[in-house]
């Protein structure tokens, strides 16, 4: 019997003033954070209605994992825990049972499933997969976890170009690597101004014509 397929939605609480901060000193507090909960809101309910896995949710902090009122039913809160950056994503790589495990960014607002579907299928064949994102750091990474799960994320240089090659770096000999898509994290101004001008012309491409 195959192992079910766990997907974990990591992100922080969407509050005012605690989330997007690089990207509010470039667009302010207050579109930073209508496009991050309008994001995640859309994220989570488009990726947690498929059949073809069980959908977490990693969040921070850890308080706000005992408020499930504004998401899904069928999805399971958990709290991200202390530590670094690293740390916490191991721990949530960790926690669900076993199965395949995929773990992306709540803030990347073209995340399809077609995507995560990607993801789990590498895993059929790989150890680990990778969703790169085109800053050098990247927007999923799953783990098959048999026979074990590697411990990732020790020596990474986050929120720079270094964070996939380091933690390519960090990964067992042998393992079996493979990537999906590249995204793009938006992160500041320019990634910002870029998607909205996607969804501009995507917004033009399917008016309704006169």
């Amino acid at each position: 019997m195959s192992l079910p397929n766990h997907l974990v939605i990591f992100m922080k609480a969407p509050r005012l003033g605690a989330v997007k901060t690089r990207l509010a000193r470039d667009v302010g507090a207050v579109a930073a954070w209508k496009f991050y909960k309008d994001t995640v809101a859309a994220l989570v309910r488009r990726l947690s209605r498929d059949p073809r896995w069980r959908t977490w949710i990693a969040l921070a902090p850890d308080s706000a994992a005992r408020e499930p009122g504004r998401w899904p039913r069928d999805v399971t809160l958990i709290p991200q825990g202390r530590g670094d950056l690293g740390e916490r994503m191991d721990r949530a790589l960790r926690r669900p049972p076993p199965g395949p495990a995929v773990l992306i960014g709540g803030d990347i607002p073209d995340i399809e499933t077609r995507h995560v579907a990607a993801a789990f299928r590498a895993l059929g064949n790989g150890d680990a997969v990778f969703g790169p994102a085109a800053d050098g750091g990247y927007w999923l990474v799953g783990l098959r976890r048999r026979p074990r799960t590697p411990r990732l994320f020790r020596d990474v240089r986050w929120s720079g170009p270094h964070a996939l090659a380091d933690t390519l770096a960090d990964m067992p000999q042998g393992t079996r690597v493979a990537a999906v898509d590249t995204l793009e994290d938006i992160d500041g101004g320019v990634s910002f101004m870029r998607w909205r001008s996607r969804q501009a012309a995507l917004r033009r491409n399917f008016s309704p014509k006169a």
